[in-house]
């Protein structure tokens, strides 16, 4: 039988510029990882199916929520940099579903609007491989 869960128990911590491992779970409203694989074509004459074989592996992360001068320090701090990651997508209790890794922050927006909060989001470029273990 499935077990559901709520997205609110996510968690996501980055290192800031000085390699110490920060929660920002506090002010997200969204964290995604997307993971994706190469394939290559290795179809030849006389076949009536296409044939592939597996390539490399890829993975971006995406995070966004509330402004914050704490957060935005951290972010602003490692735009360009390779950085390690910890994604809890149900929460850090001992257990759940932990993937992490090493990921370039290639993007960092700030979005003011007038008649609503100050948001952010940020896109970064997983580098190697993404490991899935537990919390």
């Amino acid at each position: 039988m499935p077990t559901f869960t709520h997205g609110k128990n996510a968690a996501f911590k980055i290192d800031d510029s000085g390699g110490t491992l920060r929660d920002i779970s506090n002010v997200l409203t969204d964290v995604s990882i997307s993971r994706t694989a190469d394939v290559a074509e290795v179809s030849a004459f006389s076949k009536s199916s296409k044939a592939f074989v597996s390539g490399l592996k890829d993975a971006t992360l995406t995070a966004s929520g509330s402004f914050d001068q704490t957060v935005d320090g951290y972010l602003s701090g490692i735009l360009g940099a390779e950085v390690d990651f910890e994604f809890y997508p149900i929460g850090t209790t001992g257990g759940n579903p932990k993937a992490s890794g090493k990921a370039i922050l290639t993007s960092y927006d700030r979005t003011p609007d007038i008649g609503g909060a100050v948001t952010f989001s940020a896109a970064f470029q997983v580098s190697g491989d993404v490991t899935e273990g537990t919390a």
